[in-house]
């Protein structure tokens, strides 16, 4: 309720919330973007991913900002902003967005760099 009274997430419809469905990698990265305070990006930073075009109108300000910011890398020149966000992606934005913000430090681990 916090985070849809203070536009962290709204709804996948006018009428439809959809809590227990899946998340995808393009709604996480809006959900970051919105909740560190959603300045647009300065930069394009999608530019060298083929399938930048598929990012939803609504997502395309957070899934620039959260590729220049490290959060989300893609994979193989791929965004798949509609895909579900697995489990790993899921933790490894999260780490990320945290240590960011300087709220975690986390030892480099090189086999976690796809997400």
């Amino acid at each position: 309720v916090w985070a849809a009274e203070n536009g962290i997430v709204n709804g996948v419809t006018a009428s439809a919330f959809a809590p227990n469905n899946n998340i995808t990698r393009e709604q996480l990265a809006t959900i970051l973007y919105r909740y560190h305070g959603g300045l647009k990006p300065l930069n394009n930073n999608l530019s060298a991913f083929k399938d930048r075009e598929a990012i939803s109108s609504y997502a395309r300000d957070a899934m620039n900002w959260a590729v220049g910011e490290g959060i989300l890398n893609g994979s193989d020149g791929l965004l798949l902003p509609s895909a579900s966000a697995t489990r790993v992606q899921t933790a490894a934005m999260l780490t990320r967005y945290l240590e960011n913000e300087k709220i975690i430090t986390v030892p480099t681990d090189p086999t976690i760099k796809d997400y």
